[in-house]
């Protein structure tokens, strides 16, 4: 079977996002762009522009389109701002804020997952991204200050370490939580040295771990 995905795409926006608030321009032209079923499985393909996360293999999902596009209009990027991903998945995510002009800086525990992602990202042209496999929690001090941190797990508290590398005046945005059937989605804002939370939503994301091995 064929699909018509730039129609889908489309169908997406109109019938997903705008209704649900979102009204940033960049992040619908993003999410109208850029071709979330190639970082599907093949053989989910066809489902790529449900409103609903898909399994991707080893336990984890790709966020539906709306929750993306939720927490990246939260994050409200711009063109240049240095940011960093815990949780690569599949790499749609960083997809998304690469298109935006963002540096992405993403981390993902699963190598196999980091690796895939890695290849989806050279053959689709982000070159924005640099992408490593590594445990989340610890951040990228190498590469750290950051405008801007987005975390696509849920860790039972908020990491220290990810808020210790974020500039004065930049937002993270990350869903925290120990029950792992809901979350609270909570938006981060540091001002001089301290950190101010938003409740948002409630979500559903996979466990943050330390160690998958």
């Amino acid at each position: 079977m064929s699909y018509d995905f730039q129609y889908e795409r489309s169908r997406m926006v109109e019938d997903q996002l705008i209704p649900r608030g979102i009204s940033s321009a960049a992040v619908l032209h993003a999410m109208h762009t850029v071709p979330r079923h190639m970082f599907v499985p093949p053989a989910t393909q066809g489902a790529a522009y449900f409103d609903a996360p898909i399994q991707i293999g080893l336990g984890q999902t790709i966020s539906q389109p709306y929750i993306v596009a939720y927490m990246t209009e939260q994050l409200d990027p711009a063109p240049g701002m240095k940011i960093l991903e815990i949780g690569t998945g599949s790499g749609y995510q960083a997809a998304i804020l690469s298109f935006l002009e963002c540096n992405v800086y993403t981390i993902e525990i699963l190598e196999e997952h980091a690796d895939n992602a890695k290849r989806i990202f050279a053959e689709l042209g982000y070159d924005r991204i640099v992408a490593k496999q590594g445990n989340g929690y610890a951040g990228w001090v190498e590469e750290a200050p950051f405008d801007a941190i987005i975390v696509t797990a849920a860790p039972e508290h908020i990491p220290i370490e990810l808020t210790n590398q974020l500039v004065d005046g930049g937002k993270m945005i990350v869903p925290v939580g120990k029950n792992h059937s809901v979350q609270s989605l909570l938006l981060l804002t540091k001002t001089d040295g301290e950190i101010k939370s938003d409740e948002l939503l409630s979500v559903r994301f996979v466990p943050m771990v330390e160690d998958m091995y």
